[in-house]
This record gives structure tokens, C-alpha cells and sequence, in this order.
């Protein structure tokens, strides 16, 4: 049989089981009016960000399009149109199911905490088997038709990754831009529950949650799994006389494995001992051990020897570490949290340090065992190995995705919950479920930029045989002028997407406060407050912030191999390599660490909320809001699209250079 209409098999599977769990979601009860109607808002809120950020988009999509067209032929503009296509489409359909489960999970609590978590991880689910079931579909028929040489796809990867960066990014800026300002507003100035109906902003951050943490996510994981299995593919490709022609095959045959191991492994993710965690860990176990299996037999069948074996079974062990690692640093259960949640006790400062130290820390071992994949996938295959190890990494991308989705679900569920005025033990439901959630969301963000780190260095190898380089000199100016360069990138785009949430913050926490300020009886809930002037502020401040770091992303990189060459461009993209990672792991940990310790307080700890120390812990659960939801898992979609367009141009870098 043709291995890639298996592969394409596999991607039409899950898909076609994506569609069967939002069926079955669809089906269930929706609860009372009152859920409904929160419902209502925050879908109408979602859909109205999505349709108004597609049309800012599309005409940059059109314009780079237009261009490829020009440089690169036409075929490379298709891949890049359809690239973009895909990324959205992916994001779009797990929210929108997202949407559809959050409500029935609020209506599941009031029968039990096993029937709730059901629906909110199958909701989930829905969009890990989207994004991997169109990625590898996607992938695998334009393999095809291309007559099966994958450095012709190279440009879905970059289309992906585009899109996938507006995503993150306006999602990123609308969700904190909301949540800031009901935080800051609400629980300190004015006293009032999270999630409470009474806050203007409170929609607004429930629409947050869904375009920023389930469509963001979504596009971001999808153009992760693209770009690594294209690059993948092509490194394969030419590492073929060593590693036969099942090395370009063997890649899109094990991520078929991982979404045939994540459906099995769904059936597995079941409540027991109401412990929603242990379900969860339960799931991703089960997943990595039958990839695990599949891919020795496959490596069996194609290969001489099982070295491309054990580099992808390293990626797979990385990946149940990384998020062994992130649940250590990031849950209220263990040491590093509480330790955030105690300093709390003498202010916010205190807080706010405690919290970069963890985030700090948490830097090493996740890099460490990076390297030592690296180090020992180049060991076994070289920069094939290299490659598989990324592709064993991103082989339960379904899974992850599923847990990952869980959590704004649950959160949003959460919310409708108490907007709708449920009873406690309702609500003691869904917190239990959300707090877990927190966790879960922390997981896959780490994991996506573990991803699309390892992505990168399998797309670094594939660049150095485009552009055909041997070495890259660090002792030539222009090379440790890109270096630097590539590192400066990082924290400029960091800048620029920090700021915008710091803007669209202001202006919400203005709105909040006129609010309870001009409407009488809003505090005391004798009013309504306009939700649609907060959904309004976010969406404007997400579709302006969003732009200025997809240029960077695209100028940056084009600017030094045009300018200084082939081999500096190289060195751009290791500085940015060693930049990016500890970044990315100290702003999302960091973040999700005082996002946990106020949690951790919210439980009664220390005083419980209404407390000095529970204000404090607040403020830096706010410092920490576009460091783990903005600026840390943007960085993942950066590289990727630095990445994508240095193999694009590799050749023009070479040739036509100001400094070559």
C-alpha cells in the first residue's frame, strides 16, 4: 500500500472523529436561559473577533501571496495560501466546538464531576484531532501531488506559521487586554468575585479565553506539527542515500501512529478516584507508550538499523518530561507555587520577585534535556535524528492539544457557572475542574514552544543543505552580527506585544471604572453593565497590536540574509534558537506561577480572598497575564516563520546577497 494514502487515512480518521465528539458535545442539554444567554454572548463575542481579525489578515495574506508568486513561482504561493487556510481553519473549528462545550460542561456539573470533565476534555479533544487530522492530510495529499519531493510544500509551513502568529498574538492581546482589566478593577478596587456578572469586562474575558487560548493555541500547535513534519520530510529527502527512501516516509508514518494512538488513548482519559489530573496523565501516558510501539515496528519495516528509532523515541520521552516539568513548577500541589503564594504575605513586590525567581529556575532542566535530545538524536541519525526526535516530540500533538483545550473550557464553564448564579456545590465542580485546567494550559504552551524550538533546529539543518553551507564561521562579522541580531529579535517582539497589552489594559480598566462610576446600582447589582464596550476595546487593541510583530518577524529575517548572506542568516537563526527557548519558558512559568499562587489563596490558604495578601497575589497574577498568555507563546510561531522563510529563500540568500 502507498504509505502516504495511509497517512492520509489518518488525517481523514481524525477529523472524522473530531466531527463524531462534536456531534455527540451538540447533542447534550444546554442548561437554563440564563446559560444560554451568557453563552450567547461570549460565542457572538468570539465569532464577531475571529471574522473581523480574518479580514485584517487576509489582505496581508494576499500581499505576501502576490509576492511569492513573483519570487518564488507560483506553485510556492499556492502552498503558502493554502498553509494560511489551514492554520485558520484549525483554530476556528475547536473553538468553535470549544464554545458549544463550555455551556453543556456548566450543565454536565450539576450531575457530577465525572460527567462535566467528560464533556470539556472531548471538547478538547475536537480540536487536537482537527489540527493534526488537517495537518497531516494537508501535508500528505500536496506530498503527493508534487510527486513526492517535499521541499516544495516548504511554503505551508510559512503560510501557517503567518497566520498562527496573528492568532497567537490578537488573541493573546484581546484575552489579557479583558482579563486585567476585570482583575484589577474588580477584585481589588471594588471587591467583587471573579467571574462576577456585575463586571463590564467579564464577557469580554470569557471571549478571551476561547480566541486566544483555544483558536491562538490551536493555530499556533498546527503550524508546529506543519513546519516539523515538512522540515522533517526534507532533511529525509536528502539524508535518503544514507537512511534509504523510507527516511522522507518515515516522519508522516509516525505522526499517522500518534493520532491513531491519541484516538485510543481517549478512551482511557476516565474519572477515578474524582481525580481530574490523574485521568489526564492517564491519557498522555497511554498515548506516548503505543507511538512508542508503533514507530519501533515501523522503524523495523523501513529501516536498516533502528537509530532513526531511538531519536524519535527521545522526542517522545521529551515530551511526557516537559510537561512532567511544567506541572512541577506551575500547580498549586508542589513547592515552587506555594513558595510564590507565601511571599504574597509582605506585598506584591515580594510577589512579583518570587515568581520571576521561579520562572528563572525553571529555565534549566526543560533546556538541559533539551540538549541532551539534540546531543543524542545527532549521535544516533545525525541531522535526520535531529529531525525524527522532533516528529517523536510532536506525535501526540492530538493529545496534548485535547488537555490543552480542556482548560479554557472548563474556565469558561467556570464562569457560567457563577454569572448564571448556580448552586455552591455547582460551582465547588467546575473550580475543581478549572484548577486543573490551569495546569493544563501551562502544559501545552511549554510544549508548543519546546515544539516549535525543536522544529527549528530540524528547519536549521534543512536550511544549511538548501543554502550549501558545510560550516557557519563564527569568526566572521557578518555572522556574529546575525547571531546578535537573531537574539535581539526576541525580546524586541516581547517588547512590542507586552506594551500593546499594556495599552489595551488601560483603556479597559478606564471603561471598568467609568462603568461602576456613571451607572447607578451596577455595584450592588441592582444594574446591567454594557459587555459589548469591553468586547469592543479588546477587539480594537488586539487587530492594532497584531501587526507590527508579524513584520518584524518577516523583515527581520529577510533583512540579513538579503543584506549580509546566506551564513549570517544562519547565525540569525541560532541566536534566535538560544534566545527564544529560555524566554518563552521563563515568561509562560513565570506567569502561570502567580496565576496559581492567587488560586492556591483563593482556596482559603493564607487567608483567603478579601485579604491584603490576596491583593497582592492578584497584581501579580496581572504582571504575569501577557508574560504567559502574550509575549511567551508568541515566541513559539515567531521562530517557526523565521524558519520557514530562511528555507524559502535560502538559494536567493546565496545568490544575491549584498555581502556574500
Amino acid at each position: 500500500m502507498n504509505l502516504t494514502l495511509v497517512a492520509s487515512i489518518a488525517g481523514i480518521s481524525a477529523i472524522l472523529f473530531a466531527v463524531y465528539l462534536a456531534w455527540r458535545i451538540l447533542k447534550q442539554e444546554t442548561g437554563t436561559s440564563r446559560m444560554v444567554e451568557i453563552h450567547e454572548a461570549i460565542r457572538e463575542g468570539a465569532v464577531a473577533y475571529l471574522y473581523r481579525q480574518s479580514r485584517a489578515i487576509s489582505v496581508f495574506i494576499f500581499i505576501l501571496t502576490i509576492l511569492l508568486a513573483l519570487t518564488l513561482g507560483f506553485f510556492a504561493a499556492l502552498t503558502f495560501a493554502i498553509g494560511a487556510f489551514l492554520s485558520a481553519l484549525a483554530g476556528y473549528m475547536g473553538m468553535i466546538v470549544a464554545i458549544q462545550a463550555n455551556v453543556r460542561a456548566a450543565h454536565m456539573a450539576r450531575a457530577g464531576l465525572d460527567k462535566a470533565f467528560a464533556t470539556a476534555f472531548h471538547g478538547g479533544t475536537v480540536m487536537g484531532m482537527a489540527l493534526t487530522g488537517l495537518g497531516l492530510f494537508g501535508v500528505s495529499i500536496l506530498f503527493y501531488v508534487v510527486g513526492e519531493q517535499p521541499f516544495q510544500i516548504v511554503g505551508l509551513g510559512l503560510g501557517a506559521s503567518l497566520t498562527a502568529l496573528f492568532a497567537r498574538v490578537g488573541g493573546g492581546i484581546y484575552t489579557k487586554a479583558a482579563d486585567m482589566g476585570a482583575d484589577l478593577v474588580g477584585k481589588i478596587e471594588v471587591g467583587i468575585p471573579e467571574d462576577d456578572p456585575r463586571n463590564p469586562a467579564v464577557i469580554a474575558d470569557q471571549v478571551g479565553d476561547n480566541v486566544g487560548d483555544v483558536a491562538g493555541t490551536g493555530s499556533d500547535v498546527f503550524q508546529s506539527y506543519v513546519c516539523t513534519l515538512v522540515a522533517a520530510m526534507v532533511v529525509g529527502y536528502n539524508e535518503a542515500t544514507k537512511y534509504g527512501e523510507g527516511s522522507v516516509m518515515f516522519p508522516l508514518m509516525v505522526l499517522a501512529a500518534g493520532i491513531f494512538s491519541s484516538i485510543l488513548a481517549t478512551f482511557f482519559v476516565r474519572i477515578r478516584n474524582k481525580s481530574a489530573r490523574r485521568a489526564i496523565n492517564r491519557g498522555i501516558f497511554t498515548a506516548a507508550i503505543l507511538v512508542s510501539i508503533a514507530s519501533f515496528i515501523l522503524a523495523k519495516t523501513l529501516f536498516d538499523n533502528l537509530n532513526p528509532f531511538y531519536a524519535t523515541l527521545a522526542g517522545i520521552v521529551t515530551a511526557v518530561l516537559f510537561a512532567f516539568f511544567t506541572e512541577y513548577y506551575t500547580s498549586t500541589d508542589n513547592p515552587p507555587v506555594k513558595a510564590v503564594a507565601e511571599a504574597a504575605q509582605t506585598g506584591p513586590a515580594t510577589n512579583i520577585l518570587m515568581g520571576l525567581a521561579t520562572g528563572l529556575e525553571s529555565t534549566a532542566i526543560p533546556i538541559l534535556i533539551f540538549c541532551g535530545v539534540v546531543f543524542f538524536s545527532f549521535e544516533m541519525a545525525g541531522l535526520y535524528g535531529i529531525a525524527m526526535a522532533a516528529i517523536g516530540f510532536l506525535s501526540i500533538t492530538a493529545t496534548l492539544m485535547a488537555i490543552s483545550s480542556y482548560g479554557p473550557i472548563v474556565d469558561n464553564a467556570h464562569g457560567i457557572v457563577e454569572m448564571s448564579g448556580l448552586s455552591l456545590e455547582v460551582a465547588e465542580v467546575t473550580d475543581a475542574l478549572d484548577s486543573v485546567g490551569n495546569t493544563t494550559k501551562a502544559v501545552c504552551k511549554t510544549y508548543a514552544v519546546g515544539t516549535s524550538v525543536l522544529a527549528q533546529v530540524a528547519m536549521f539543518s534543512a536550511y544549511v543543505q538548501a543554502a550549501g553551507l558545510s560550516t557557519i564561521d563564527l569568526m566572521k562579522t557578518p555572522v556574529i552580527v546575525g547571531l546578535l541580531i537573531g537574539g535581539m529579535t526576541t525580546f524586541v517582539l516581547c517588547s512590542f506585544l507586552i506594551k500593546a497589552v499594556g495599552k489595551a489594559a488601560f483603556e479597559m480598566i478606564g471603561e471598568v471604572r467609568r462603568q461602576f462610576r456613571e451607572i447607578p446600582g451596577l455595584s450592588v447589582g441592582k444594574a446591567k453593565p454594557n459587555y459589548a464596550k469591553c468586547v469592543d476595546i479588546s477587539t480594537r487593541a488586539a487587530l492594532k497590536g497584531l501587526f507590527i510583530p508579524a513584520l518584524i518577524s518577516v523583515i527581520a529575517p529577510l533583512g540579513v540574509g538579503l543584506i549580509l548572506g546566506a551564513e549570517a542568516e544562519g547565525g540569525f537563526i541560532i541566536g534566535n534558537i538560544a534566545t527564544i527557548l529560555p524566554m518563552a519558558l521563563l515568561l509562560m512559568h513565570s506567569g502561570t506561577a502567580w496565576d496559581n499562587a492567587k488560586k492556591y489563596i483563593e482556596t482559603g490558604k493564607l487567608g483567603g480572598k478579601g485579604t491584603s495578601i490576596h491583593a497582592a497575589a492578584v497584581i501579580g497574577d496581572t504582571v504575569g497575564d501577557p508574560c504567559k498568555d502574550t509575549a511567551g507563546p508568541s515566541l513559539s510561531t515567531l521562530i517557526n516563520v523565521i524558519g520557514s522563510i530562511a528555507i524559502l529563500f535560502a538559494t536567493i540568500f546565496v545568490t544575491y546577497a549584498l555581502f556574500r
